[in-house]
């Protein structure tokens, strides 16, 4: 068994003015980079490793939170955010999440591909990381494909769901 706990990366400047970066690469806010600071004192002490996206956002999450500790990093593009192709860059408010659980945004990828590249990685995880504390560092989209693989949680109703931010979620692979 994995014991994992997830979090999102950090506030970005996208986030605070309202944008949905999908697979563009972002960057944390000060406030983002205060979270990150507080997300470090939270799992330095349990985390054996931690796995992040390697989109932008969550690298400079993780590096802030756990840089110079000792915790091995490992950057994995399966952690990415769902890539909303043309409408990367797109205001949040308007993305029209839930067409797009099953059907690839224009030029990206659908939430059932980002499920697809979620379940890879924990395959590999659960090789590799068995008996093992972990945090994942990853995006919404990341989120709710572990909700759906290890909590069994229908993916529409995850999609159509107000996001709630909240200190980790904690799930066992």
């Amino acid at each position: 068994m994995v014991d994992i706990v997830f979090e999102t990366h950090s506030l970005s400047e996208d986030n605070e003015r309202g944008i949905a970066t999908g697979w563009l690469p972002g960057r944390l806010s000060a406030a983002g980079r205060r979270l990150a600071a507080e997300l470090g004192a939270r799992r330095r002490g349990w985390a054996e490793a931690a796995f992040t996206s390697d989109l932008a956002r969550a690298v400079e999450t993780a590096e802030i939170a756990f840089g110079g500790a000792g915790i091995p990093m490992h950057r994995d593009a399966r952690l990415r955010e769902c890539d909303y192709g043309e409408l990367n860059g797109s205001e949040a408010a308007a993305l029209p999440r839930l067409a797009h659980v099953e059907t690839p945004f224009p030029g990206g990828e659908s939430y059932r591909d980002t499920v697809a590249r979620m379940a890879e990685f924990l395959a590999d995880l659960r090789t590799g990381w068995d008996g093992r504390r972990v945090v994942l560092i990853g995006h919404t989209a990341t989120r709710w494909a572990l909700d759906h693989l290890l909590d069994g949680a229908d993916l529409a109703a995850a999609v159509a769901a107000p996001f709630a931010w909240r200190e980790g979620w904690r799930y066992r692979l």
